[in-house]
């Protein structure tokens, strides 16, 4: 699974065949069942976790103990990254969505390969600007459009099938975790995780 895991990631899938196997000789592989933690805030281990199969949500607490979602991870991605770089223990929390396989990254590990490949580093800096970006694009969201407006924004992203005009998507999250990562409240109503969208005009 290291080696898959290692070879599906944007930040290693450049690598020559040899880097990747010294790359993979590091990782610890990591099965977690849906509701399971990857890591949590205030661990004593700061590391890095690969997405091979599965669905994190990546969120921190807010004072009255609510979930403030961050981002949820498909295959090929990452996250602890801040954690990795600086040593310190995370700030938020990474839970299994499902059935997940990760590979895992000590912190001393990996700053002993960036050392040895700066490219590596470089690649991962790149992914985290681009996560910056895409948050930045995110508050924007949040703070220039109504509740409807995010909504539909975030659904017509989402992929879809279109017949007569009509898109359906199939939400990738609870209803109640599209709500937290939209800031929305939570839905009243109870439906399904098909919905269909109508063109106008």
């Amino acid at each position: 699974m290291a080696d898959s895991c290692v070879a599906r990631v944007p930040v290693f899938a450049g690598l020559s065949a040899h880097d990747q196997q010294r790359v993979a000789g590091l990782a610890r592989p990591v099965h977690l069942r849906a509701g399971e933690a990857a890591y949590s805030a205030d661990d004593d281990i700061s590391q890095l976790v690969v997405l091979h199969t599965g669905h994190l949500k990546i969120f921190r607490l807010a004072a009255d103990g609510s979930e403030h979602l961050f981002r949820v991870l498909g295959p090929g991605e990452f996250a602890g990254e801040t954690s990795v770089f600086t040593g310190r223990r995370p700030l938020d929390f990474a839970i299994a969505l499902d059935d997940c396989q990760l590979c895992v990254f000590r912190h001393d590990d990996l700053e002993a390969l960036v050392r040895t490949d700066p490219e590596i580093g470089l690649r991962m800096l790149a992914t985290v600007v681009e996560r910056l970006s895409e948050t930045e694009h995110r508050l924007n969201s949040l703070t220039s459009r109504d509740i409807e407006g995010r909504l539909a924004h975030y659904l017509l992203g989402l992929p879809g099938s279109w017949h007569d005009r009509v898109s359906t998507v199939t939400l990738p999250l609870a209803k109640k975790d599209v709500a937290a990562l939209l800031d929305t409240p939570p839905p009243k109503a109870s439906v399904g995780p098909f919905l269909a969208l109508r063109c106008a005009g």
